[in-house]
């Protein structure tokens, strides 16, 4: 006989108590958002609780003034087409944001300020770092409205126990 977790079914899936996935956005390019977004959003329509923790450069995604201004890291990134020599030149980071944008749009995904207001609408809780904020001389209201509250890392893993932990 196969030992199963509490709460899970032979295949795994869990059966009793409603699931969770706890989202932690480190980064702020354009290409660290969709991921995180793009999760969060399946899960809410699969029924699945979900809350974003965004920390350090992950703030950017919530911040007023950048959320409609990512950017996509070139240089030094490893997957980037583009040879680092030409990646470092001036505009470069911007002109491939755009890109990503013109290739979201041709895949009907909106923006990264129409997600956040969508993930807001659909139930999941976003919540921005108190230490990260206050590294990078922020408050609260320097997020887009969608931020539930400002809190701590332990505040974190207190609301999010027992949830999947992702961490981008």
């Amino acid at each position: 006989m196969n030992a199963q977790p509490a709460g899970h079914a032979a295949s795994g899936i869990a059966t009793g108590a409603p699931r969770k996935v706890a989202i932690i956005c480190s980064k702020g390019g354009l290409d660290q958002a969709y991921p995180a977004l793009i999760l969060a959003n399946a899960a809410r329509m699969s029924g699945i609780d979900c809350v974003i923790f965004f920390t350090f450069y992950g703030l950017d995604i919530v911040t007023e003034k950048k959320v409609d201004h990512l950017h996509v890291a070139m240089v030094g990134n490893p997957s980037s087409p583009m040879p680092t020599m030409l990646a470092g030149l001036p505009g470069m980071e911007a002109f491939a944001g755009n890109m990503m944008r013109k290739v979201m749009e041709d895949l009907d995904l909106p923006p990264v300020r129409e997600m956040l207001e969508m993930l807001d609408a659909s139930g999941c809780e976003l919540f921005g770092c108190e230490l990260a904020l206050q590294m990078m001389k922020l408050t609260k209201k320097d997020l887009v409205p969608q931020v539930k509250d400002v809190i701590t890392a332990g505040d974190f893993y207190e609301m999010t126990d027992g949830a999947q932990i992702i961490f981008i």
